[in-house]
């Protein structure tokens, strides 16, 4: 099986905030065309850790298999980890 540029790329979000609470897990796919906002999620929650201001609230986690939208409202100063697990292709 030969992946491609545009191949789907699976992952499984969690949100862990402060007190205990989780958000999730969230399926969502990423493709180079429709990518949904999984990588830029984990982008900007790693800059906010080496200390650059968080500028964006609102993400989009597309779930190709039940064919919907999530939409998460995050202030990363209430979240303590995300955990994102991808389903590689062979």
């Amino acid at each position: 099986m030969q992946v491609t540029d545009n191949a789907l790329t699976n992952h499984e979000v969690t949100v862990c905030l402060a007190g205990g609470a989780v958000l999730g897990p969230f399926n969502a796919t990423w493709t180079t065309e429709a990518g949904g906002d999984v990588r830029e999620l984990l982008k900007d929650y790693d800059a906010f850790l080496q200390g650059h201001k968080q500028t964006r609230f609102k993400f989009y986690l597309h779930d190709s298999y039940t064919n919907t939208v999530h939409t998460l409202l995050l202030n990363f100063e209430h979240v303590t980890g995300i955990s994102d697990h991808v389903r590689l292709k062979h």
